[in-house]
């Protein structure tokens, strides 16, 4: 089992910056990949990016990346999202979310096994 829960999410106007983390328990941290993924109203569920375990290495989504970073500290069994230039189509809840089985990169929602409650963010223009 593990639990996640995210945080730093909110509001912010269009060109800020955000730093989402994932604070994860249960299950040996440093044993499974971590991504992130968000949902607009309306829309899918959008997996942005994810990062290993073995070797941090990442992947990100076509559309986030250079935008986007994520990291991960096993010490803190933490995971971080960095957003910059904050755009209005930005707007959605945030989740982190756990991969235990892979494949790797997980690309699709249904390719992770556990997930936070999600953190909201609204960027304004």
């Amino acid at each position: 089992q593990v639990q996640l829960v995210e945080s730093g999410g909110g509001a912010v106007q269009a060109g800020g910056s955000l730093r989402l983390s994932c604070a994860a328990s249960g299950r040996t941290f440093s044993s499974y990949a971590m991504g992130w993924v968000r949902q607009a109203p309306g829309k899918d569920r959008e997996c942005l990016a994810t990062i290993n375990w073995i070797n941090d290495n990442t992947y990100y989504a076509a559309s986030v990346k250079g935008r986007f970073t994520i990291s991960r500290d096993d010490a803190k069994n933490t995971a971080y999202l960095q957003i910059y230039s904050l755009k209005p189509e930005d707007t959605a809840v945030y989740y982190c979310a756990a991969a235990l089985r892979g494949p790797w990169p997980s690309t699709r929602a249904n390719e992770y096994d556990y997930w936070g409650q999600g953190t909201q963010v609204t960027v304004s223009s």
